[in-house]
């Protein structure tokens, strides 16, 4: 008799590098289906075949894109009825568009892992602010050339002590990153949707988004990418900003009006940048690898072992809940309301 007779199947995008003892636990209840495809083409023509006919959850990670390509309407409409829950390992869902898993009949409903990933995104977000502020890349991009310092030598950077760190979505990322930042001695101001409870803004004030382009020595963008905050940041708001403003993003690349970025920064108006993620990744604008006063990092805001660990042991936990429950951990809020 085969060991997997009459067990669920969960549909595997993507891989679980770390979580191993989550993911033999998982494997211990279930069967482990991965698709054959090796691109988006191959996958779509696997789901129009009935391959994943039978299978209710599926687990995918931000590397599945490679195969699948993004979660849209195409996708959706290729899948199974059968597939009513997707467990995604990362706290951004932007490859998903939930509107069209939202509006599928029956919904395909679709988990995060929110609160993972806040203390090592904070982590990067506290060195690319410091990195910036003090101007450090341009002189490692000197020393690294033999260079020393280089000639000219590097403009002086600025202490963060006694600057105001404006932070746009003041969500878990955004308040782990506040108390880091209260350690180095800067005074945090955020804008939301909806002003948090005293509780949760634990003494930074809430101002309107106007003024914080307008006040911030710092400007931090800890938002979430949809349809509403894309380029929420470009050439009009820059120029809401302060001369010599620094901007930090670790968000998602395309919040923020790259080719507007590089004319701030080829202007003056932005002093530095120090960015985790960018509009087209991987590809990044020329006037942003050009520049020495910009802190480039590959999306690697939560790239530490741990975790990643907790990060995909929390999207297994949403598919276990999903199995035995019929409920997930942590729906995306766009779905709060459906079942």
């Amino acid at each position: 008799m085969n060991s997997q007779e009459n067990k669920p199947k969960v549909l595997i995008l993507g891989s679980v590098n770390f979580a191993k003892d989550a993911y033999e636990s998982l494997n211990q209840i279930v069967e482990l289906v991965k698709p054959a495809a090796e691109n988006r083409e191959e996958f779509i023509e696997e789901c129009r075949r009935g391959t994943f006919d039978d299978i209710r959850l599926a687990y995918r990670d931000f590397s599945s894109s490679r195969i699948t390509g993004l979660v849209d309407q195409e996708l959706i409409d290729a899948l199974p009825r059968s597939l009513r829950f997707m467990a995604s390992c990362g706290a951004g869902y932007d490859q998903l568009d939930i509107d069209a898993c939202s509006a599928r009949n029956p919904p395909l409903l679709v988990s995060n892992t929110p609160t993972a990933v806040d203390d090592a995104t904070a982590d990067a977000n506290m060195f690319l602010i410091l990195g910036a502020l003090r101007n450090f890349n341009a002189g490692m991009h000197s020393l690294r050339q033999g260079k020393w310092l280089g000639q000219p030598i590097p403009s002086f950077g600025h202490d963060p002590r006694g600057k105001t760190l404006g932070i746009l979505g003041m969500g878990g990322i955004g308040r782990n990153m506040k108390a880091k930042a209260e350690a180095f001695g800067m005074k945090v101001i955020y804008h939301n949707r909806h002003q948090l409870s005293d509780e949760l803004a634990a003494g930074a004030q809430y101002v309107t988004f106007d003024e914080l382009m307008s006040s911030s020595d710092v400007l931090s963008l800890n938002l979430p990418l949809n349809k509403n905050t894309r380029h929420i940041i470009s050439t009009a708001e820059f120029a809401k900003m302060k001369d010599g403003v620094v901007v930090v993003n670790t968000a998602r690349g395309a919040v923020m009006d790259e080719a507007a970025l590089v004319q701030a920064l080829e202007s003056g108006k932005v002093f530095s940048a120090g960015l985790d993620v960018f509009e087209n990744e991987p590809e990044i604008h020329p006037g942003l690898l050009h520049n020495q006063r910009v802190i480039l990092v590959p999306h690697m805001g939560t790239w530490t072992t741990e975790t990643l660990t907790a990060m995909e042991t929390w999207a297994i936990d949403n598919v276990i809940q999903a199995l035995t429950k019929g409920t997930l951990k942590s729906p995306v809020p766009e779905q709060s309301h459906l079942k």
